[in-house]
């Protein structure tokens, strides 16, 4: 958290001496305030963010040509912002708006429109609409291997969002295959600790999950999860994450007093974190239903139920498959009464 709060205070000191030094709708301006962006988006505070995002925004469309790739980039992290919000339409229509820019402005083959299918692929998998989401990773994929040198980390990310998809798809092999050659190339390309391994360990973790082998999804997941309170401040949803998947683990294993426990602590930091009818909030109360379910405790389980499908009809597309997954679990519990 120190981190982010010193590179804030310095972009914040930049951006005071330059309102006093360049006129106020100078392309620097712009700059400063897409920087201080950059870190309250890093630090989930969303909101913030977007409003320095689109501060910056305003500003290009003064001081800038039409389509200059600068307005691809605002489009872009304008996009990631309501992505991590949950706000899957609006992302889409930045991120398409985004790599139209980029069509204009730039020649074939450029790592940014990599980056832009990688992020339209991101959100299709967000919506639950998987082979439209696996047809931009692949075209990320090809468009980086062109562009970029062999073990560069923009090829491990790729793989890992390819796994993302089949391992959503239930291709458990092909999963854990992109996952692997991700881990590969991110031990080669970045420094120990670095937030992407925790990213590995735990999509390794997940399909190992999935698969029945809980012991070795339980160390990978651990793995995961050390290596992120190194890397992120104490209330970021990525440690929310963490702790939702490792409870997920020990409720596949018949250990629910430790899954709860783990359930409550993600809880606990995405209500900090994120909107309240953010998916992950549904997520997470569907999961504390499923384990009061099998606990037995029926009228907890369906609390959680509802509340869960309560938070998905407002943030998610009806024909989503979790918000269906929801629907199912209360009409099973339901029908057994």
């Amino acid at each position: 958290m120190g981190e982010y709060s010193k590179a804030l205070s310095s972009y914040e000191r930049s951006l005071e001496i330059f309102k006093i030094a360049i006129p106020p709708n100078h392309p620097s301006l712009a700059t400063s305030y897409n920087n201080i962006a950059m870190v309250y988006d890093n630090m989930g505070k969303y909101s913030r963010a977007l409003s320095s995002y689109e501060r910056s925004l305003e500003i290009r469309k003064i001081a800038l040509p039409p389509n200059h790739p600068d307005f691809a980039q605002s489009y872009n992290n304008i996009a990631m912002v309501y992505d991590n919000m949950g706000e899957y339409s609006k992302a889409l229509s930045s991120y398409e708006r985004s790599l139209e820019i980029r069509k204009i402005a730039l020649p074939p083959n450029h790592p940014d429109f990599a980056q832009s299918y990688n992020n339209i692929g991101g959100v299709y998998d967000n919506m639950g609409e998987y082979s439209k989401s696996l047809s931009s990773y692949e075209r990320s994929l090809e468009i980086d291997k062109i562009a970029l040198p062999p073990n560069h980390p923009d090829l491990a990310t790729s793989y890992n969002n390819i796994g993302m998809v089949y391992s959503h798809m239930s291709e458990y092999s092909k999963a854990l295959s992109s996952y692997e050659r991700s881990l590969a190339i991110r031990k080669i390309a970045l420094p120990p600790n670095h937030p992407d391994f925790a990213q590995s360990y735990n999509n390794i973790a997940m399909v190992y999950d999935n698969m029945g082998e809980y012991s070795k999804s339980l160390s990978s997941y651990e793995r995961s999860l050390e290596i992120l309170k190194i890397a992120l401040p104490p209330n970021h949803p990525d440690l929310a994450t963490s702790y939702n998947n490792i409870g997920g683990v020990y409720n596949n294993m018949g250990e629910y007093s430790k899954a709860l426990s783990s359930y409550e602590r993600s809880l606990e930091i995405f209500k900090i974190a994120l909107p309240p009818n953010h998916p992950f909030l549904a997520t997470s109360y569907n999961n504390f239903g499923m384990v009061y379910d099998k606990m037995g405790e029926y009228s907890k389980a369906l609390l959680s139920y509802e509340r869960s499908l309560e938070i998905m009809r407002k943030s998610v597309p009806s024909t989503h498959p979790q918000l269906l997954l929801v629907k199912r679990n209360i009409e099973n519990l339901e029908n057994r009464f």
